[in-house]
């Protein structure tokens, strides 16, 4: 019988460790999937000129179905393996997109952007959970980040798709971008077939030798005596076995003493990622830059595909560093740059612009000012390039990495969740807070940036450099809202350290037995 995946692939870490990042990309296809038709005037005639409120539930119809994607999570990624849910994923996202192509009102629209979000919220918490997972300690952030990089070049490539169709006339305008995003889901789903399982999450059901066989391809060059090997599959079986004596893995498990405070921060760490404000500078730039006196399409959409570029290009700096930065600095000094960033860009708003009418609707708008147009599309733009190198990798990393093999797969599903469950929130709520308080939105968006910090300030320890095993240590410290007094070097074992541990966990059991 063969392996079931291929080991040559499994031998490249960046290979194994980047491919299920196409997952992201999906999510970064359907956001630009929307900002680069909200235009566009045949998509206006087909689904009835939709206004803030319509157009809000047609945005956040996707991350409804999202949330509902990342919380089936809780039971598919531990009951089926991280795989399987990662190739179901491209499978249900490419009849979402089929629907959305071939949409003839907006009930149709929705119920395939629902089913697409139900996609992106199998693959959004599955593919950051097996990349940290499956990839070695020395590089884990660098691959985890490699989602948000991916979701950024979805975006992007989209939006050019998007771009380029505008010239089009008719309704093939919008629908052959929706149509030809289901090519990279489809990549996705033939490609993960020939990707090796979770070797964690083959322990815990048991697989031992499989597991083995696959840690030795992906971290030892097949030799399974490698030393980081055997370190790995020492600390994994050390962990599933005492997890396994410690009763059913269950939701009652997320309230446990030490447990509880990792789940408060990486659902925390979600929500302020939405909170920050990003997510809606990639759904509605089209408004914020026409607010800010950026009038005409093509001015607009090609002011909006240079922040798109930026967001991809940001990204790259934090994919090479995120592992010698660290996640506490890179939150910290992400979060204070986009506070300061949504205040100059309120200000300036709210001191120069006025309401005004722009195509029929009534928005706060600059007029007259060019200067001060072009400062907020760059603020924006510097807004945008801090998230990217920051807040935008971490906030999938953070929470892949912090929680123990019994409930991963349910706290990261319930993280992702948060992320879900705000962004919804905001999709709906923004276009009619643009369109009631206008600039004061960017003072609310700010606020909850200086709020994040305050709270990464005192409550989130570093994680980088250890495997998922010695990130036990960490929060066993204590140190709940002092989390800047956690020594670096907590949690560092040797091989000879864990299997000394494990020698004396058995010998412990067979005694109490």
């Amino acid at each position: 019988m063969g392996k079931g995946y291929n080991s040559a692939i499994a031998a490249n870490p960046y290979i194994v460790g980047s491919f299920a990042c196409i997952g992201g990309g999906l999510f970064g296809l359907d956001i630009s999937s929307m900002s680069g038709v909200l235009s566009n005037d045949a998509y206006k005639t087909v689904f009835a000129f939709p206004g803030p409120n319509a157009q809000g539930a047609i945005v956040a119809s996707m991350p409804a179905g999202s949330l509902v994607g990342s919380l089936a999570v809780t039971y598919l990624a531990d009951k089926i393996g991280r795989k399987k849910v990662i190739i179901l994923s491209g499978i249900v996202w490419v009849i979402g997109s089929t629907l959305q192509a071939a949409a003839q009102n907006r009930g149709m629209l929705v119920v395939g952007r629902v089913i697409s979000g139900m996609s992106v919220g199998l693959a959004s918490t599955t593919v950051p959970l097996y990349q940290a997972e499956i990839t070695a300690p020395s590089i884990r952030g660098r691959m985890v980040s490699l989602q948000q990089w991916s979701i950024t070049w979805g975006i992007l490539i989209q939006y050019f798709i998007q771009f380029g169709c505008s010239y089009i006339n008719g309704t093939a305008s919008f629908r052959i971008p929706w149509a030809l995003q289901m090519i990279p889901a489809i990549i996705l789903s033939l490609g993960m077939t020939i990707f090796p399982e979770s070797p964690r999450w083959l322990i815990d059901h048991g697989r031992e030798p499989e597991a083995l066989e696959i840690l030795a391809d992906l971290h030892g060059g097949g030799d399974q005596n490698a030393e980081l090997v055997q370190l790995e599959y020492e600390e994994i079986k050390q962990q599933v076995y005492f997890e396994k004596t410690e009763g059913a893995k269950s939701f009652a498990d997320l309230l446990k003493p030490g447990i509880f405070r990792r789940v408060v921060l990486g659902t925390s760490l979600q929500m302020w990622s939405q909170l920050t404000g990003m997510n809606i500078m990639m759904y509605y730039i089209i408004y914020v830059f026409q607010g800010a006196g950026l009038t005409g399409r093509r001015g607009n959409l090609i002011a909006d595909s240079v922040q798109y570029v930026l967001n991809v290009a940001a990204t790259v700096p934090a994919i090479i560093y995120i592992d010698k930065w660290g996640r506490r600095p890179m939150l910290l000094i992400g979060l204070a740059f986009m506070g300061f960033w949504l205040f100059l860009v309120g200000g300036l708003q709210g001191h120069f612009g006025h309401w005004g009418d722009v195509d029929g609707s009534r928005v706060w708008v600059i007029t007259d000012h060019k200067s001060i147009t072009k400062a907020i599309i760059v603020f924006s733009y510097l807004f945008v390039c801090s998230f990217a190198i920051t807040m935008g990798p971490v906030s999938w990393t953070y929470p892949a990495e912090i929680f123990p093999m019994r409930v991963r797969a349910k706290a990261v599903a319930l993280s992702t969740a948060a992320n879900w469950t705000f962004n919804f929130a905001l999709a709906w709520a923004v276009p009619p807070g643009l369109a009631t308080i206008a600039w004061k939105t960017y003072f609310i968006f700010g606020t909850f940036n200086f709020a994040a910090f305050i709270h990464v300030f005192f409550m989130y320890p570093e994680t980088t450099g250890r495997t998922l095993e010695e990130i036990e240590d960490v929060f066993a410290q204590g140190h709940v809202f002092t989390a800047w007094k956690i020594p670096k070097d907590v949690g560092k074992r040797s091989l000879t350290d864990v299997k000394r541990d494990n020698e004396k966990y058995v010998d412990e059991k067979s005694s109490d037995a």
